[in-house]
């Protein structure tokens, strides 16, 4: 089996890495949070103590980083992957960046003999907690057979959808859905609420009929309980809401519903909301109404 170097442990790279030793792959960790590098350590990964480490000691690396500049900086800097990664290697970038960046990434990587796939994931800590996230893939297809092994450990789907970008601009396609579906939900929560009904029955009733989704499983749930842990941050998803309008702006494609989710959740990160869960997508709209989505006898009836 393939050693596989694992660079960025933070919601996702955790579980991801720990699933990956599961099963039966050796797996070098680094994080530039110590504690973090601790943690996996503690499940059985070895620590390095650089990306340059990391990569030295294997033969797929992969990189599970916040944005395209931590990828740039972790892969291309100072003891970075590309100085210790051996020709003939892969990294695999399942962080959710610019198809741009995954692209000038990959092509660094090329001149050093070293391979290069971007692989976002969708479905937020609790997939990557069972191992089964839905993986959009870009990149040579023999690479991807060749990691295709290692991906399917860590979801339940894994598809090449075109040249190294392809798996971001997908990932972007996503993004973009699944934040226009929060919005759509907490506006028709919001209103049914503020009608005086409860919202659970609103739920129950429509999830099974074209309005029912995955994502309005996952999150009404989260929103009428009030939990808003995240799974995956509202800042991240501003940065991919961001990501998408500036390939939509080079490829002269209006997506002015993204736009306008984009702004509500700058919004809310200036209110010091940045690291809630994207269901609170429904904060900035309850404001609006005056009334939070909840059961009617915890906010009086009538409301």
């Amino acid at each position: 089996m393939a050693q596989i170097g694992f660079v960025g442990l933070g919601i996702m790279g955790r579980p991801m890495s720990r699933n990956l030793l599961k099963a039966g792959y050796s797996v070098v960790v680094y994080d530039v949070v110590a504690a973090a590098v601790a943690d996996v350590v503690q499940s059985g990964a070895t620590s390095a103590s650089s990306g340059k480490d990391a990569a030295a000691q294997s033969d797929v690396i992969v990189t599970m980083l916040p944005d395209g500049p931590d990828v740039e900086a972790a892969v291309l800097g100072a003891e970075g992957i590309l100085e210790g990664a051996k020709p003939g290697s892969v990294v695999v970038d399942m962080s959710s960046i610019s198809p741009i960046v995954a692209q000038k990434v990959a092509a660094a990587c090329e001149a050093k003999g070293v391979d290069f796939v971007d692989a976002p994931v969708s479905g937020g800590e609790p997939k990557a907690i069972e191992g089964t996230l839905a993986i959009m893939v870009g990149g040579k297809p023999g690479v991807f057979e060749r990691v295709k092994p290692i991906l399917e450990r860590l979801g339940s789907s894994v598809t090449l959808t075109g040249a190294v970008g392809a798996g971001n601009v997908t990932k972007l396609a996503n993004q973009i859905m699944v934040a226009c579906n929060i919005a759509a939900m907490g506006e028709a929560l919001v209103l049914a609420t503020k009608a005086g009904l409860d919202p659970e029955v609103v739920f129950n009733a429509v999830k099974g009929g074209l309005a029912g989704s995955t994502v309005l499983n996952a999150k009404a749930p989260m929103v009428i309980a009030r939990n808003f842990k995240p799974g995956f941050r509202i800042r991240l998803h501003q940065k991919d809401l961001r990501n998408a309008l500036l390939a939509a702006g080079s490829l002269k494609v209006s997506l002015p519903m993204t736009s306008m989710v984009q702004q509500t959740l700058i919004a809310l990160m200036n209110e010091g909301k940045g690291d809630l869960d994207h269901s609170a997508i429904v904060n900035f709209i309850e404001d609006m109404a005056g009334v939070e989505t909840k059961k009617p006898e915890a906010h009086g009836a009538g409301a």
